[in-house]
């Protein structure tokens, strides 16, 4: 037996995605604990609020519910009652007997499962304490459960056999091979509650990947101006397809306000995870210049999704990354200059430095021809070739003193360096007549 412990910030996002495997006929709630009725005669209301009534005697416990699953080797075939008493066990071994909690079986992958869902605020407002808890009470506990209900022994075998709780089972949407409703809820309940992401394009960076999208319209739309969002289906090229569906549709209400309620929630959650990324991505380029599509790969290789968003012409202006690990979001420039879309492709060595004319007293550039800034030049070498192909400039002139100047943003692109210009006439002396 493999048991796999996570907790989170919203009891409804743990209890709404097991409720929606209910409502897809992939999952059922077999069992409960300390409820007061059996499971079978509660609505769903009933069950969540059990939770809820609990959860406002300690307010201050902003991780407050357990999402656990225990998963099983596929040759095992275990009946409800069974797996009720192995829940049981766990959960009071685990320091969770007292507490209220639900028990699922799904049937949605290759081994059998069951979902336990709990609280950590206990009946006297006091919280329970997890740290090392998978380590300690949860290792000890699987060890006594596989010996003494005749499980088949998980220490000893492979690392890829041991089974994650994948937020997504299904992998990306395929139009017309499910309820496109269906679909984007299971995507959905998913990657909500899971990933950290703050804001609706990092959002969409983790959407996408499953072919869905989070939508505003345009910004001239009724839907944009009224702050509604609706949920979109895309093919293999990336593009809308099916008819849109409403936040407000969907079971647990994933709309605008409630989105960016996340985004500011998330901010805090995702600045400690930071480095690793931009770790990951320096040592990428440790020793190496790879090409664009190589840095894709080797990030991937480290659980690391690059999202590329270009323009219509193909015009790389945007990257994002998806760090799978942590499970956070980040913009390229949020990370710093350095991991930006621009960073990237220079130290890529995507972005080169094209053939200069000078033509008269004005350096002519088409790097950019929409911004045209000076600090677009930034290899030695090219200035080099300037010098070489204009024939009046000072050979004693240092190319470093060049550089500093054409790389200051604040300059005009009309703007000409001191040693570039004809030298001014005298200035006259005093009292001398203009008329000379």
């Amino acid at each position: 037996m493999v048991a796999i412990i996570k907790t989170g910030h919203s009891i409804n996002n743990i209890f709404n995605y097991n409720e929606n495997k209910v409502k897809q006929g992939v999952a059922e709630c077999i069992g409960e604990g300390n409820y007061p009725i059996d499971v079978d005669k509660m609505n769903s209301t009933m069950k969540l609020n059990r939770f809820l009534k609990q959860l406002e005697l300690n307010d201050n416990v902003k991780r407050n519910s357990v999402h656990i699953s225990l998963n099983f080797d596929p040759s095992e075939n275990h009946s409800k009652e069974k797996l009720m008493d192995i829940a049981d066990t766990y959960m009071r071994k685990t320091g969770f007997g007292e507490q209220p909690y639900l028990v699922y079986q799904h049937h949605d992958s290759g081994h059998p499962h069951i979902h336990l869902v709990s609280i950590k605020v206990k009946a006297d407002g006091s919280r329970i304490d997890m740290q090392n808890i998978g380590r300690n009470q949860s290792e000890v506990a699987r060890k006594e459960i596989e010996k003494s209900f005749g499980l088949v022994v998980a220490e000893g075998r492979r690392k890829n056999q041991n089974i994650e709780l994948l937020p997504i089972a299904t992998g990306k949407v395929q139009y017309g091979k499910i309820q496109s409703k269906k679909a984007i809820a299971n995507v959905l309940n998913g990657v909500l509650s899971t990933y950290k992401y703050s804001s609706l394009a990092e959002l969409n960076a983790v959407l996408q990947q499953y072919n869905v999208l989070a939508d505003r319209g345009s910004e001239n739309s009724r839907i944009f101006k009224a702050k509604g969002l609706v949920y979109r289906i895309l093919d293999e090229g990336g593009k809308p397809i099916g008819v849109p569906i409403k936040a407000s549709d969907f079971y647990n209400k994933p709309t605008l306000k409630f989105l960016e309620e996340k985004f500011t929630s998330n901010m805090t959650s995702q600045v400690s995870h930071k480095n690793r990324v931009k770790n990951t991505v320096d040592l990428a380029f440790l020793g190496k210049k790879p090409s664009l599509a190589e840095l894709v790969q080797l990030l991937k290789k480290e659980g690391i999704n690059t999202v590329l968003r270009k323009s219509e012409e193909g015009i790389l202006y945007g990257i994002t990354y998806v760090d799978h690990t942590t499970k956070c979001v980040f913009n390229g420039s949020a990370l710093g200059k350095q991991y930006s879309a621009k960073a990237i492709q220079e130290r890529c060595s995507l972005i080169t430095v094209p053939e200069q004319k000078m033509t008269g007293s004005t350096i002519e550039k088409s790097i950019d021809s929409k911004s045209k800034t000076p600090n677009q030049i930034s290899d030695k070498a090219s200035f080099d070739d300037v010098f070489q192909k204009n024939k009046s400039v000072d050979s004693n002139t240092a190319i470093g003193q060049l550089s500093d100047i054409l790389t200051q943003s604040e300059q005009e692109t009309t703007y000409v360096p001191n040693q570039l210009k004809k030298k001014r006439k005298k200035k006259k002396r005093k009292g001398q007549s203009d008329n000379q």
